[in-house]
């Protein structure tokens, strides 16, 4: 019995053989390597993943497609919303860093980057497709108008490039925007800093990105302690990454 996409879910099935090969070319998986994919949908991109790897553990929401899946002897399946999974516990379980990938719901595809953040010293590396404007605002560089808060928080972390570009007809059925798959791979030695702390403040910053941030981030800083110099005569979008990353080192802890 054929699957119907379910909206709700953001389900969008790649179907285009052609693109498939180009993204497993792209991942370059190796027999044995500990890779999981997020939402797996109807194993287009699984199957040639799982004849190269050996062994495959997918994350699949959908009750159907779990039960599908499931019936591969090959396959690992748990059967979840991806923002509950514990990828340290994961990643324990192989002893090795991780190798991320999976075609992302567009509806979801923000919060399960930042779920991901979180455990990105376990992860070797993250293939995704996505939304080319989502890659787009993801690579982005600064003083241009897709730099955002998405921008700031993945850069300070990651190395990311947009790797191959997805057409809406290779998929069933097709979305209403174009895609693309970026390369996340995470930094051997990130700046120290607290994530919640530098997350306040990009939040902050970004919160009028139109107007300077004299009384939005300069305010934030004046009230919490900031002693040093910075220009709150800027846009959000001036300021870079590596300079966000300084406040959030400097700004006094909480108390």
């Amino acid at each position: 019995m054929a699957h119907i996409a379910r909206k709700r879910f953001g389900q969008h099935f790649l179907s285009d053989g052609g693109i498939i090969d180009a993204i497993v070319q792209e991942i370059a998986p190796q027999p044995g390597d500990a890779m999981v994919e997020i939402g797996p949908g109807l194993a287009a991109l699984t199957q040639p993943l799982v004849e190269r790897l050996g062994r495959l553990t997918v994350i699949e929401l959908d009750r159907d497609l779990a039960k599908r899946l499931r019936e591969h002897p090959q396959l690992d399946v748990i059967e979840s919303d991806v923002l509950k999974v514990d990828f340290a516990e994961l990643a324990a379980r192989f002893a090795a860093p991780l190798r991320v990938v999976g075609n992302l719901p567009y509806n979801i595809s923000t919060p399960i980057l930042f779920h991901l953040l979180g455990f990105a010293h376990l992860i070797a590396d993250q293939h995704f497709m996505l939304q080319k404007e989502v890659i787009d605002r993801m690579v982005a560089r600064p003083a241009t108008s897709d730099y955002s808060r998405l921008s700031v928080m993945l850069q300070w972390r990651y190395k990311m490039e947009n790797v191959l570009f997805v057409p809406p007809e290779s998929f069933d059925p097709p979305p209403r925007v174009d895609s693309a798959v970026v390369r996340m791979v995470p930094l051997a030695e990130p700046p120290a800093v607290d994530a919640a702390r530098l997350g306040e403040i990009v939040q902050v910053a970004f919160s009028q990105r139109r107007k300077i941030m004299r009384h939005t981030l300069g305010k934030w800083l004046d009230e919490h302690g900031f002693a040093g110099e910075f220009d709150a005569q800027r846009r959000a979008e001036e300021v870079p990454v590596a300079e966000y990353v300084a406040l959030a080192q400097a700004v006094p802890p909480r108390p």
